[in-house]
């Protein structure tokens, strides 16, 4: 068993997305939408992690099946863009994210750089260089103390982000933690990237539109996250959030709905493992 002061300065939110890729992994049945227990690895949250209450195989199926399809999605998004030419690659939020880890193949084909707080970032660093990961001279890890009213913007520059060259932006499972004008914050500066980039942004839609037998566990949900420090403040549905990015100054945008990933990640699955039809939904807005 790890020591449990190796996961005191990762995000509680970021652990359990990276033990529910994990879970995925461990007891789902295949195929498998994504493949990744290298964030279990790094969390190191001891050997009765799947004892906890929300590692319920049963309980989380529905939130655990957005998990991954969102992963799945924005990796595949990374790979059409980087066959487009992209050079760079920005995560609002990083987390545990661990595709530099397990796609190299890809990634080093890119400037990677991962935004979170100072102390995350600290301990993910620390966390790759004892797993023997380290950190090649591509994947930047950009500390933003958010709390401080740190421009993220600004520290992108000092870690040798090019504004004058397109770059694609994912932000995934952060909107509803966030104030509408915050969001529209960044929605602005991302807007302003070099012509031909792209933001993959998820968002929640409001829980009035989820279907009857979905809304029980979706106010579970959000009554864990409350519980947890980290409450819901926002939730759009598909036309405001392309209001938003319109107001913002993207060229174009486009929305991504929980049955478009049902339909593109879990056709002819037989044994009920889908995201729930109001998941989270992306945005995917060009410049």
């Amino acid at each position: 068993m790890q020591d449990d002061k190796q996961t005191t300065a990762a995000d509680t939110t970021a652990v359990r997305v990276a033990l529910w890729r994990a879970l995925h992994v461990q007891a789902d049945a295949p195929p498998h939408v994504i493949e990744d227990e290298l964030g279990l690895q790094l969390a190191a949250p001891g050997d009765d992690w799947r004892q906890r209450p929300d590692m319920d195989p049963d309980g989380t199926r529905g939130f655990r099946a957005g998990i991954v399809a969102r992963a799945r999605f924005v990796e595949d998004l990374v790979a059409e863009q980087v066959d487009r030419g992209i050079p760079q690659y920005v995560i609002l939020g990083a987390g545990l994210d661990t595709f530099a880890q397990r796609r190299p193949e890809i990634a080093s084909r890119l400037q990677i750089f991962e935004v979170d707080k100072p102390s995350a970032e600290a301990w993910k660093r620390e966390r790759l260089i004892e797993l023997g990961f380290g950190i090649p001279e591509w994947l930047h890890l950009v500390p933003v103390d958010f709390e401080a009213g740190a421009s993220w913007w600004e520290r992108l520059a000092a870690e040798g982000f090019d504004a004058s060259r397109p770059a694609l932006v994912a932000s995934t499972g952060v909107t509803m933690y966030l104030t509408k004008d915050a969001i529209a914050a960044t929605l602005r500066q991302v807007a302003m990237l070099a012509p031909g980039s792209t933001l993959a942004m998820t968002f929640l839609q409001p829980p009035d539109l989820a279907a009857p037998d979905e809304r029980t566990t979706y106010k579970a949900v959000e009554k864990s996250a409350r519980a947890s420090g980290t409450p819901f403040l926002s939730f759009f549905s598909p036309p405001e959030m392309l209001a938003l990015a319109r107001e913002a100054g993207f060229r174009e945008a486009r929305c991504v709905s929980a049955p478009d990933l049902i339909e593109r990640y879990f056709a002819g699955r037989t044994d009920g493992f889908r995201p729930p039809a109001n998941g989270e939904a992306f945005l995917i807005a060009t410049t």
